[in-house]
């Protein structure tokens, strides 16, 4: 590869494969194009703030989700596919289909939204405890019970009531 000196530099619109989607275009970004060689480099500028941008865009969209659009939003969360299985109460088979672009099964609608949910939060799993929600039962019947909570400087706290 050539010194920086010897490639000419454009802005450009380019279609970028980002994090598996197809379906980015990157419109003024600076392309570099070797003279000798013709090869071509694009310069991304901030790229964690780009994928947040993808991810928050994905999530406004009113159309369903891609299997692409799945994957990419689910390694943004920073999950693997079995940490996904476990947080949307799925088998990792499922996930695999939710993302399988050659015979894709198309993921639930709540399923989804609970996904959405998770990225319109703005933050990787790690960073607030989704966990619970893997410990409901879904054998119990609901029922109402007592929430009990109580005034502090900060707002209001759950308590329990004295016996």
């Amino acid at each position: 590869m050539l010194p920086p000196k010897d490639r000419t530099r454009k802005r450009n619109s380019v279609r970028a494969l980002m994090s598996g989607l197809s379906n980015v275009v990157l419109v003024g970004v600076e392309v570099r194009r070797c003279p000798h060689c013709g090869e071509t480099m694009v310069s991304i500028p901030r790229m964690e703030e780009l994928h947040q941008t993808l991810a928050m865009a994905l999530i406004r969209h009113t159309g369903r989700l891609a299997p692409s659009e799945i994957r990419f939003l689910r390694k943004w969360l920073g999950w693997s596919g079995v940490d996904f299985a476990k947080h949307m109460g799925v088998t990792p088979e499922t996930v695999s289909r939710w993302e399988s672009v050659e015979n894709p099964k198309p993921m639930g609608g709540t399923a989804e939204r609970l996904l959405r949910l998770a990225v319109a939060y703005g933050q990787p799993i790690d960073k607030y405890s989704i966990d619970m929600l893997t410990e409901i039962n879904d054998d119990q019947a609901s029922s109402v019970h007592l929430l009990a909570m109580k005034p502090e400087r900060a707002g209001w706290a759950p308590t329990t009531l004295a016996a």
